[in-house]
């Protein structure tokens, strides 16, 4: 483990490679699962306010699950995430040309909103938890991903560096800094 301020980052961030690959994986992770993307407080906020300019995005099953639902929902593990349709897919996922993505981020990817898509989804495969005194970030390795880490490793790309826009865009450009850092001195030291 690797402290930067006040996050402890597993080492398989720096040490795993990873790349999504959407034509081998068809952005299966918008559809599978047990419960929707997760969300902070802020984030139901943003998607209340931005909903009337997601929404033609939205496929009608969506928009309807998000009626009954509303853009958040709680899981069987107390936490604030996005609804799902049906039990199965989120209610923002679409598809397009037999890949699935994100609604939100193809409106933001048009100017539509200022807000990409929920920080949980971007940061992927790195799962933040946030604990009292600390946040913990995790190398997730779902089986759907395998592509990702194929791809990942042949281009030999890290983790952090694949997700720099997204640690960024989390916790601010300094982290990003000393995230680097951390990564240089860890590959001295195996060296």
């Amino acid at each position: 483990m690797i402290q930067i301020d006040d996050k402890i980052l597993s080492l398989d961030i720096f040490q795993k490679q990873f790349c999504c690959d959407l034509m081998s994986c068809k952005g299966f992770c918008c559809v599978h699962g047990q419960s929707g993307a997760p969300l902070s407080q802020d984030e139901v906020i943003i998607l209340e306010d931005i909903l009337d300019r997601v929404a033609p995005y939205i496929k009608p099953e969506g928009l309807e699950s998000i009626k009954k639902q509303g853009v958040a929902t709680i899981d069987s593990d107390g936490d604030l995430v996005t609804p799902l349709i049906d039990g199965k897919e989120c209610a923002f996922c679409i598809n397009e040309n037999g890949i699935s993505f994100c609604a939100i981020e193809k409106a933001w990817l048009d100017k539509k909103v200022d807000f990409r898509k929920p920080i949980s989804c971007h940061l992927y495969p790195i799962r933040a938890k946030k604990f009292v005194k600390f946040t913990g970030l995790n190398y997730d390795q779902w089986e759907i991903c395998e592509p990702a880490r194929k791809l990942g490793a042949s281009t030999k790309l890290p983790v952090y560096k694949f997700l720099k826009d997204a640690i960024i865009r989390a916790y601010g450009e300094d982290f990003y800094i000393q995230l680097e850092e951390a990564a240089n001195l860890l590959e001295k030291e195996r060296s």
